[in-house]
């Protein structure tokens, strides 16, 4: 059998340094180091191995697959999202019911999937739940918008660990693609969670900065010098087929997804997706209003989805796994910083133009 194409963590790509990624991640398992290097391993290892550990080692809990904003690349948009996705905040009790079952056995813990998860009313009683519960690793995917210094204050305080924000490129092109939300005033959030965090001597939570690459091709240095400054990563995402639209799609040879070995993905409303791409509720495993993650994770259905992956080119049996972006092909571009160049893996045939 040929070696198995297994990737992990493709799509995300960092323009930092090699010594701002080694602080990066110093900082994210300051207060338990030996537990995250342990953590990271087995994200990785679980999923090269195909090793079903008892417990998932991430869990995506979508707090709200409700967002404010109205995106020209986002799938949430899409007349099939709104067919699909009885789109809402998470149930509260539904929420705890679970951190209380993978609290102290499931390290990590997403609060955010397809929305915005700040919208949720709870999200502040949310972190600090599953924080004093014993989940070691709370993160989330924000546009930002609500990150006042006084909301920032009391996420930090709950103990949230990781706040990713999605800026997606600088000024003009951020407002277009970001409206009605104003770079300016994001900026100078981001410039007051900085002095916060300096004037406390906090390292966490750590602050990463993304946007797609299409948005920031024509000033990757600008991008860079605006934000390498005031936050702890700056990352970019190439533009993935969010609106499925293309039709004529370069595999890879022997993948095997990753995911079924890694994560649990619940979203708002407690249906349990196969995977954090499945942004539709296409091929569902679970419902979390009944069933433990124990089970689900555990389940038959999930158990027929990595079978199907270990077949040869299983995954085109899928209409989830066809249309995804982790089985693709990518060729190797280049964007440049600071005199480094790194690389930029757009997937083959996929026009890189915001909204197609």
């Amino acid at each position: 059998m040929n070696q198995r194409h297994v990737p992990i963590n493709k799509g995300n790509y960092s323009m930092d340094t090699p010594e701002r990624e080694a602080e990066f991640q110093r900082k994210l398992g300051s207060d338990w180091p030996e537990g995250y290097a342990q953590y990271r391993k087995d994200w990785v290892d679980h999923a090269k191995n195909q090793t079903v550990a008892d417990y998932p080692t991430l869990v995506d809990l979508e707090l709200s697959s409700v967002c404010n904003l109205r995106c020209p690349m986002c799938y949430t948009i899409s007349e099939d999202f709104r067919k699909h996705v009885d789109a809402k905040i998470m149930d509260f009790d539904m929420f705890k019911r679970i951190i209380d079952e993978i609290g102290g056995k499931v390290p990590a813990l997403r609060l955010s999937l397809r929305g915005e998860s700040t919208v949720h009313p709870k999200f502040v009683e949310a972190v600090r739940y599953a924080k004093e519960h014993g989940i070691k690793e709370v993160s989330t995917l924000t546009h930002g918008g609500r990150l006042t210094p006084e909301f920032f204050q009391k996420v930090q305080e709950a103990g949230i660990d990781w706040i990713t924000i999605s800026i997606d490129g600088l000024k003009e092109t951020y407002e277009h693609i970001r409206k009605p939300l104003k770079f300016d005033d994001l900026l100078d959030k981001l410039k007051a969670i900085k002095k916060y965090k300096e004037d406390r001597g906090l390292l966490k939570p750590v602050i990463k900065v993304q946007g797609i690459w299409p948005a920031i091709q024509e000033n990757p240095q600008g991008y860079y010098d605006t934000f390498a400054p005031i936050t702890d990563q700056v990352a970019f995402n190439p533009l993935i087929d969010y609106l499925s639209n293309d039709k004529d799609i370069e595999y890879l040879e022997d993948f095997t997804c990753p995911q079924q070995y890694q994560r649990l993905v619940i979203g708002a409303d407690g249906l349990v997706m196969k995977c954090s791409n499945d942004e539709e509720n296409r091929e569902v495993i679970g419902d979390a209003k009944t069933q433990t993650v124990h089970e689900i994770w555990h389940g038959e259905k999930m158990q027929k989805v990595r079978e199907m992956h270990l077949q040869p080119r299983g995954f085109m049996n899928s209409a989830v796994c066809r249309k995804c972006y982790l089985p693709r092909k990518t060729q190797d571009d280049a964007g440049e910083v600071n005199g480094r160049t790194f690389a930029v893996r757009n997937y083959t045939r996929r026009i890189q133009l915001i909204g197609k």
